[in-house]
């Protein structure tokens, strides 16, 4: 190592009032070697903490510092024998005159030999998290880690440390600041000073950073070594042939003794302690957003006029603000690849987009392909969801959204129906038909319509490519769960052996309608089969060839292009029920 790792100097330049994660307890130690022997390296850091009001401040700063804060104080709850009892989240600094609050709570389990620390939960409960795994995260933030946890090798905890953000929001809450008391240490026993990267260095003592250092130069003989004394003493009236012996008073007679002296010593090399200790405050900012309630002064403005005029979010949280705002399309699919968010269908143009706050932000789709909301409905919603929202607005083109409107103004929506929807609900009637006809099942394995439909939206095409995958995944459920062994017994081609599974849901079709119905049928599910095969080699004339056979139009918008492949993939599959089991809906 070098002067600056036990001089500590980058580490004492650093405030953790000023950090993105504060520690609220901490016991680490890295060691390596024997501590009685050259080569020896440690490291330590240990950290305590408590909340404290502002009446308490003053006497913090004068009475309380790493003794009373640091990890020697112990976080336990008290039950004295009068019958009061103290809570573990409060501190003491005199018997029952609780002046502080734990924020982390000791759980010891000597059975297990193992140390727990338990988040405070009214913090817990307060910011809305919930655990996973050793992290402690906010849904509605999506998901974001709030607080987290770190294990010794031994399975004990060693530190719980917070993201600074959301620490202050909750000590502004509860009008609290937070004192650290934390304490640094690193050795490294090296053969002679001499020569080593320490040979300038002395022992001394300095006020540094708002902190105190010390460094200690020892021999490591002076520090283990030296004379030792042991003394042994026993009862000698203890009769052990009786069956319930029993000692009497301890006097002289019926006790003995011996004791040894001794020198221990000869341990080669020079110890070099670095050693640091500092308090420090971290402070609430007045205000609380997630806890409290109060106003968010960073939220985002949006375009309102044609003109490019902006109004701030705060303005437009009104449910009587009587204004839409105007998004790109792509906003749906990066709000859909956070965590916890979901699309739903009303109609053929309208939706809503389900969010960790908690809301459903119901939209539409205008002639121009652009997501129309009214303002209050994004308004409303976290900020986080809200700068989103803000980076894909633009300046309003192609009127609201007319079936937003019929819904949301005329209290008449649609009666239309979007074609993904249409589309899970053709597979469903398929499947039943089979089930009901042929007694089989139609696919090998069950899906989740409503995850499926994250991912089969006209949404996800902004280019050729995002429309090629869109067929991958339009195949994927649809083809690749065709249920090919039963599917063969049903076909009567003579290679139907070597026929796929779309070819062999034709054969059967076939049967009904005839060979050449059949395949205008299918024609669109073999065009999307075709640019499944295009989304590796998204290039050349086949990929034109199969595009035109999926009956898609490019001279629309690649939204516009992905829904008629969603449409016509679905109507071909809705036909195939209709031709199949026409007679059954007639019975």
């Amino acid at each position: 190592m070098n002067e600056e790792w036990v001089l500590h100097r980058k580490e004492t330049r650093r405030l953790f009032s000023n950090a993105t994660w504060v520690p609220l307890r901490a016991s680490m130690q890295d060691e390596k070697g024997d501590v009685r022997e050259v080569g020896f390296l440690s490291d330590v850091f240990g950290c305590g903490s408590v909340a404290f009001p502002p009446e308490q401040r003053e006497f913090v700063e004068e009475r309380l510092g790493w003794s009373q804060i640091g990890t020697g104080h112990d976080v336990l709850p008290y039950a004295y024998k009068d019958g009061h009892y103290t809570t573990i989240d409060q501190y003491q600094y005199n018997d029952k005159e609780p002046i502080g609050v734990n924020l982390v709570f000791e759980h010891p389990q000597p059975v297990v030999s193992r140390r727990q620390w338990i988040l405070n939960p009214d913090l817990v409960v307060a910011l809305r998290l919930i655990k996973e795994g050793t992290k402690w995260v906010r849904p509605e933030e999506d998901f974001v880690e709030v607080a987290r946890e770190s294990f010794d090798e031994n399975g004990a905890h060693c530190l719980v440390e917070i993201k600074r953000e959301f620490l202050i929001d909750y000590l502004a809450a509860r009008n609290l600041s937070l004192r650290l008391s934390y304490y640094r240490q690193r050795v490294e026993n090296v053969p002679t000073l001499e020569g080593s990267a320490y040979a300038n260095l002395k022992d001394h003592q300095e006020e540094r950073d708002g902190g105190r250092f010390e460094l200690l130069v020892r021999g490591v003989n002076d520090v283990f070594g030296g004379s030792w004394a042991m003394v042994r003493a026993w009862r000698t009236d203890v009769d052990e042939d009786e069956d319930a012996p029993v000692m009497g008073p301890e006097d002289d007679k019926n006790t003995a003794h011996e004791s040894s002296r001794g020198v221990r010593g000869g341990f080669d090399g020079v110890r070099v302690e670095g050693e640091f200790w500092r308090d420090e405050w971290i402070d609430h900012q007045s205000r609380s957003v997630r806890v409290r309630g109060d106003e968010d002064t960073n939220l985002p403005q949006f375009i309102v006029e044609t003109d490019g005029k902006r109004m701030a979010s705060s303005d437009l949280d009104n449910e009587d603000i009587g204004r839409w705002l105007w998004f790109r399309a792509s906003v749906v699919t990066e709000l859909l690849g956070h965590r916890g968010f979901s699309l739903e269908w009303y109609t053929a143009e309208t939706g809503g987009i389900r969010s960790t706050s908690g809301y459903v932000t119901h939209f539409g789709i205008n002639s121009s392909d652009l997501i129309t909301v009214y303002a209050y409905d994004v308004a409303r919603l976290s900020p986080w969801e809200q700068h989103i929202w803000a980076a894909h607005n633009v300046v309003p083109e192609g009127k609201v959204s007319s079936e937003l409107l019929d819904s949301q103004v005329k209290s008449d929506p649609a009666s239309t129906q979007a074609f993904e929807v249409v589309l899970f609900e053709s597979m469903r009637m398929l499947e039943a038909g089979f089930k009901k006809e042929y007694s089989i099942a139609l696919f090998t394995h069950d899906i989740d319509d409503d995850a499926a439909l994250q991912h089969v939206s006209r949404f996800v095409c902004k280019d050729q490519a995002s429309l090629l995958r869109l067929a991958k995944e339009l195949v994927r459920v649809f083809s690749d769960r065709l249920n090919v062994r039963e599917l063969r017994k049903l076909a009567v081609h003579a290679d139907k052996e070597k026929f796929g599974s779309n070819k062999l849901l034709q054969n059967v079709l076939s049967q009904k309608v005839g060979e050449d119905r059949a395949r205008e049928v299918f024609a669109e599910i073999a065009g999307a089969y075709d640019m499944r095969v295009g989304d590796a080699h998204p290039t050349g004339s086949k990929i034109a060839d199969a595009i035109a056979l999926a009956g898609i139009d490019q001279d629309q918008s690649f939204l516009r292009q992905g829904e008629q492949l969603i449409n016509n993939f679905g109507r071909s599959i809705w036909y195939t029920g209709k031709f199949l089991f026409e007679h059954l809906q007639e019975d």
